[in-house]
């Protein structure tokens, strides 16, 4: 052994981290073959030996170079190879407490379930004799009851998807206060009001399928961190990385995205619209003025940590949306960042979206909202798009959040500048954690190397811009609660207008809950989720559009029947081709596939002044026709006083 003496600090360390990780296999090994009444044992060996891995951590952490007896090649590398080793076993070893403090909860439950069976055998071989035998059958009765209760929620799935290690009381209105089990009644009781708080806002409306959606999605992204877990261990992400919530969010169906916000919104009695309003005078929809109504700008990420060489990054983006720090108030809007190879903690995005730039790219976007929460800001998530090279698996996963709040404690709007917003990591719901705790790790305690620690931190450049007079008015022809891109808001006001004609002004009456004969809005929702189709048609727009003289382009009435044309001349078509393949995102393949489709299309309905050739062309096929295509059920569309804004 002499020989190996380790002859510098950092090869002293480095064999003290393999001595803790061969006691940390031997461990683990010792956990798996766990028999009954050995987990404190283990658990207390556990603790230890975190401690012991946390001060070879401190050690390594205070090394410097100039320590050493004699130089060391490539030292700062080897130095931080071994901090992802120590980390790595910190992590294996929380792990393992965990699993071990719930064994020792699932064993005290056990053994005092089983003293309770105990004790109502003896109280039934008793006589029933006065007034003691009937308070004893009782309690007995009571205790019954309450195993019942205790089953039925074991036995809840939703229950079982989290395991609480500790107790938690709600901090703010809208928070979940928990406790891990006890058999004290009193507890327990309080315990089954706080899981039925579940079900309701923080006003007490009842929730609806969509906020239980949003919550269901969540508790998925919180809970369901497996995945992440490994790649953390591997060193492939780091440990502030998460399952995307808003991701999620999306992916519970479509609550949350622009083709559900598009549509009118009904008043609480349903008997009208709440923000598609006749306008007599002008003979078109009244513009609405709402408490949020802005243009934010994505200028560019920085600092964002490398995901490893084991996963392959699909897609870079920032999903943003409404957010009052408990609940999703709008529609997830996504902009995709691009990079380049010599500088890729750096992400950008395109400032002003023309020409054929998609308008997935647009850093421009509109902001509007109706909401009176105190509390709401914009939620910002950066998020990739993964596929692990060993096993093909797709993900998504958050790569930092920030949230802006748009007014301040005394309801005065935030000016409109440049922020630099820091970012953090774990999910919205979780509070002080970091994107990549190594960072503040290395940190020393000087002011200097914590000014540059501060700026290695990631963070999220943003801008508020002012409106003019001409840019509120456009913003407020659109709905009440939208987030969208500003390259495509002239579609989305034809869309308006067309809305409100159909329901509004040509309708035969307000009474009528007939299906409405109209293409445009049968499909147009779809277009929005599709948002190579929506480059189509603005492309589409743009080539009719340079053809009009001046004093068409003034004349509205004509405009929105001119959209009409093109709209049935581009899109509309190819949403039914069978040459179309599906929607899928950040798939390379797919997205250039569908795009081959879509310009071919064009291209052919541009050379024959129309799409009426290329749909009877025999070479053309179309999916079967579907009356839905055609006609628009408003009742079935339109939002019904939505509890979540």
């Amino acid at each position: 052994m002499a020989g190996r003496r380790a002859r510098g600090p950092l090869q002293r360390v480095q064999w003290r981290s393999r001595e803790l990780q061969e006691q940390v296999a031997a461990l683990r090994a010792e956990s798996a073959a766990l028999a009954p009444g050995q987990q404190k044992a283990l658990s207390q060996r556990c603790m230890q030996l975190k401690k012991s891995v946390e001060e070879n951590t401190n050690v390594l952490q205070n090394l410097k170079k100039a320590d050493e007896p004699a130089p060391i090649g490539n030292y700062n590398q080897r130095k931080e190879e071994e901090e992802k080793l120590l980390q790595k076993l910190s992590q294996q070893l929380q792990k393992l407490a965990l699993i071990l403090d719930q064994d020792n909860v699932t064993m005290s439950y056990t053994v005092d379930e089983g003293h309770q069976k105990d004790a109502q055998t003896e109280d039934e071989d008793e006589e029933d004799d006065g007034d003691e035998d009937e308070e004893s059958s009782e309690e007995e009765d009571s205790d019954e009851a309450d195993d019942e209760d205790e089953d039925k929620l074991l036995d809840d799935p939703d229950v079982k998807e989290c395991i609480a290690v500790g107790n938690f009381n709600a901090q703010q209105e809208g928070d979940l206060t928990f406790k891990v089990y006890n058999k004290d009644e009193e507890s327990q009781e309080e315990s089954e009001e706080q899981i039925e708080v579940v079900d309701e806002t923080a006003d007490g409306t009842k929730i609806k399928k969509r906020t239980d959606s949003h919550w269901s999605a969540v508790r998925k992204a919180v809970t369901e961190n497996d995945t992440v877990e490994i790649l953390a261990t591997m060193g492939a992400v780091p440990a502030g990385f998460r399952l995307s919530t808003l991701f999620q969010l999306l992916e519970e169906g479509n609550q949350f995205r622009a083709s559900y916000f598009i549509q009118p919104e009904l008043t609480p009695s349903q008997l009208a619209f709440k923000d598609l309003v006749w306008n007599s005078e002008k003979d078109t929809i009244h513009r609405r003025a709402t408490r949020v109504s802005m243009i934010v700008t994505l200028w560019s990420c920085k600092m964002i940590p490398l995901p490893g060489v084991s996963i392959q990054v699909l897609s870079r983006h920032v999903r943003l949306c409404l957010f009052d720090g408990n609940r999703v108030l709008s529609n997830i809007h996504t902009v995709r960042a691009t990079w380049q190879p010599k500088n890729p903690q750096t992400w950008t995005f395109s400032p002003r979206v023309t020409g054929i730039l998609p308008s997935l790219l647009d850093g421009d976007c509109f902001v509007r909202s109706s909401s009176s929460s105190s509390d709401i800001g914009i939620l910002f998530e950066l998020g990739i798009t993964y596929i692990r090279n060993s096993t093909g698996e797709r993900g998504e996963l958050s790569c930092g959040w920030a949230f802006l709040k748009l007014f301040t404690s005394d309801g005065v709007p935030v000016p409109s500048k440049t922020y630099e917003l820091l970012l953090n990591g774990g999910t919205p719901y979780e509070r002080g954690v970091e994107v990549d705790p190594s960072i503040s790790r290395r940190a020393s305690g000087s002011v200097f190397h914590q000014i540059i620690t501060f700026k290695k931190q990631p963070a999220l450049l943003v801008k508020l811009r002012s409106l003019s007079m001409q840019s509120k008015d456009i913003l407020n022809l659109l709905p009440e609660t939208l987030i969208g891109s500003m390259c495509y808001i002239h579609l989305l006001i034809f869309y308006r207008q067309i809305l409100g004609d159909a329901l509004l002004k040509d309708r035969i009456s307000m009474q009528s809950a007939d299906l409405i004969c109209n293409p445009i809005l049968a499909t147009f929702p779809q277009i929005m989720d599709q948002p190579d189709l929506m480059d189509a048609l603005r492309s589409a727009w743009v080539d009719k559009e340079r053809t009009l003289k001046r004093s068409e382009k003034r004349d509205q009435e004509f405009l929105k029947s001119l959209f009409v044309l093109v709209y049935h001349d581009s899109v509309f078509p190819v949403l039914q081709s069978t040459f179309l393949p599906s929607h899928k995102w950040a798939e390379e393949e797919s997205e250039a596939s569908r795009w081959k489709v879509i310009a071919d299309f064009l291209k052919k309905s541009r050379e024959n002044d129309g799409a009426l050739q290329s749909l009877l062309a025999s070479e053309n096929t179309h999916k079967a026709f579907d009356i839905s295509e055609l006609t628009y059920d408003f009742l079935g569309e339109t939002r019904k006083n939505n509890p979540v804004v």
